[in-house]
């Protein structure tokens, strides 16, 4: 494995869940990778579609691309995962941190299913921190980055970084870490890990929202912009004064949209429960009743 060619980068952006996916390929041999796909689903109706992730079929299809790998940088709990499609139209693996089974352990009780495993044995592949894997020529490397969930990961191939959730644009900050198994001091250590790296490094955004001031959406940063314009990083903030800002942050911020869909089916990596009796597909929503 060498990386004497950059990966070929596009970028799909899915306004609805402000996702963006990936699509890395290696320009000599086309073998490519698809990173974070989505899934289309309207909460309101229960239908889902796989639109986003046609769009991104056919553009690999115009390219002449061979998609190997549908890469999760983490359980998203935002967005259904557009993996299992990829993976039936074109036979890619999909594969995620291998911490994925503590996050499954710490979501079968929450929804009370038994059916939910939690060795990981959904996924093709479970990838350990410091683990390399080929894309035809290009070598991906694997950075375990905890703290938004406990599975988290980061894909790097050459300069660039596909960073999911850890970090966003500078001038929007960090992610939070209020989920289950979410720890604001492991990402603050995440966060370091990655910005040790050289100044040049490319990051590439899994969500962007447009920060306030800025009415475009922007997706791709480097590491010494982070460094000197985060505006949750200012001034090289220590870890015990991050972890103060990302907690009070964190109780204010609302619950996302779509977590309950998408964390029971992401967890399967992206499977639905299995159909019932009458050929239809049910997802759980747990209820507290307040007093």
């Amino acid at each position: 494995m060498s990386d004497h060619n950059a990966a070929d980068i596009q970028a799909f952006f899915d306004e609805a869940t402000n996702t963006v996916s990936y699509l890395v390929s290696d320009p000599e041999t086309k073998e490519a990778a698809v990173i974070d796909p989505v899934m289309d689903f309207d909460h309101r109706s229960g239908v889902a579609s796989n639109a986003s992730a046609d769009q991104i079929l056919e553009t690999a299809q115009e390219k002449g691309l061979s998609i190997v790998w549908a890469l999760e940088t983490h359980a998203h709990a935002d967005h259904l995962s557009g993996a299992p499609y990829i993976k039936a139209k074109t036979g890619a693996r999909i594969g995620i941190g291998e911490h994925i089974k503590a996050v499954q352990k710490l979501f079968r009780p929450v929804f009370n299913d038994e059916t939910i495993k939690t060795d990981g044995s959904d996924f093709d592949a479970l990838f350990a921190d410091g683990e390399a894997f080929s894309l035809g020529h290009l070598t991906v490397s694997v950075i375990h980055t905890p703290g938004h969930t406990p599975a988290c990961i980061c894909y790097r191939i050459g300069d660039a970084i596909f960073v999911g959730d850890t970090l966003f644009m500078p001038d929007f900050g960090t992610a939070r870490a209020d989920f289950p198994g979410g720890d604001a001091r492991q990402l603050y250590q995440s966060i370091q890990k990655l910005l040790s790296l050289p100044d040049e490094t490319r990051l590439f955004m899994c969500h962007d929202y447009k920060a306030p001031g800025r009415d475009v959406y922007a997706w791709e940063t480097t590491v010494g912009a982070e460094k000197s314009g985060n505006v949750h990083l200012q001034g090289g903030v220590d870890e015990d004064a991050y972890v103060t800002m990302r907690e009070e942050r964190d109780a204010t911020l609302a619950t996302p949209l779509l977590l309950l869909p998408s964390i029971q089916v992401n967890i399967r990596a992206g499977r639905f429960p299995e159909a019932e009796a009458n050929g239809v597909h049910y997802l759980k929503i747990p209820v507290t009743l307040s007093s």
